[in-house]
């Protein structure tokens, strides 16, 4: 089971907006912020639901590659609830900095109600989301 995972981003107000954005229609929110002034340099925020951060965006400089090809081979995918949370997450990706992967449609050769949306995000990390119910 994963308790967490993260990202760091190259240009963290860009991806910090796009987050927000993007999650948001999904019911997922700033659960806690992490400062430089804190934690000797490090900046993390932390999103998630009921209280517990799962999906971590920061400036790690440690950890953020300079070659170009940071996002390859990559991939996150966040539950949605409803089709419909797929489509605003979409909607909302798109107008901030994402770029289409795969709109909003079914992808029945994982199983017949498997409704998702890729968008590529401001460091090339390809990050879905999923409804697995029917309409």
């Amino acid at each position: 089971m994963i308790d967490h995972m993260g990202i760091s981003a190259r240009d963290f107000e860009s991806s910090r907006r796009f987050y927000y954005a993007a999650l948001t229609p999904l019911g997922v929110a700033t659960m806690m912020e992490v400062t430089p002034e804190e934690s000797g340099g490090y900046h993390g925020i932390g999103y998630g639901k009921d209280g517990k951060p799962f999906f971590w965006l920061s400036n790690d400089v440690h950890h953020v590659a300079t070659d170009g090809a940071r996002g390859t081979g990559i991939h996150i995918a966040f539950a949605a609830e409803n089709r419909a949370a797929v489509d605003a997450y979409y909607a909302a990706a798109m107008a901030h900095g994402g770029r289409d992967n795969g709109p909003p449609g079914i992808r029945a050769h994982y199983h017949p109600t498997y409704y998702a949306a890729f968008v590529i995000d401001p460091d090339g990390f390809n990050v879905e989301a999923v409804c697995h119910t029917p309409e």
